[in-house]
């Protein structure tokens, strides 16, 4: 039947000793090692992400600052430029009214100057009118 060799099994059971003693010193502890420190640097990411998180959190309210104050000095830079503008178009009215109100003054005087002598031409005209309306009276 079934025979056991005692020494096939005390040469396996050695065997079986040294594979196991080569795989622990050769793939498992090698293996567990890797696996530690990979944990490790995955709990060493994560307290990064956390401490990223708050540096993240202080970039955007830097940068929420500098956006409004850009906003504020874009809005007194527009301030300041409408100011100027309006300033520059009130002038530049003004000016505009002073020089028609002169133009307008030149020609009321060129006006009463052509009115009298336009009276004086007719002044002068006028004997010569009425001998004319005379000669046309004595015709009819």
């Amino acid at each position: 039947m079934l025979d056991i060799s005692p020494m096939l099994l005390v040469s396996t059971l050695i065997v079986f000793l040294v594979l196991i003693a080569a795989l622990n010193s050769l793939l498992y502890k090698p293996l567990f090692s890797y696996m530690e420190k990979r944990d490790a640097d995955i709990k060493k990411d994560l307290d990064e992400v956390g401490n990223n998180d708050a540096e993240i959190a202080a970039f955007h309210a830097t940068a929420e600052k500098i956006v409004s104050d850009g906003k504020l000095q874009a809005n007194a830079m527009r301030e300041k430029v409408v100011a100027e503008a309006k300033s520059a178009a009130a002038s530049k009215l003004e000016t505009k009214r002073a020089e028609l109100a002169r133009e307008y003054a030149q020609f009321e005087e060129a006006m009463l100057e052509e009115r009298s002598r336009l009276n004086g031409v007719l002044r002068l005209e006028v004997p010569s009118f009425q001998a004319a309306v005379t000669a046309k009276l004595n015709q009819i």
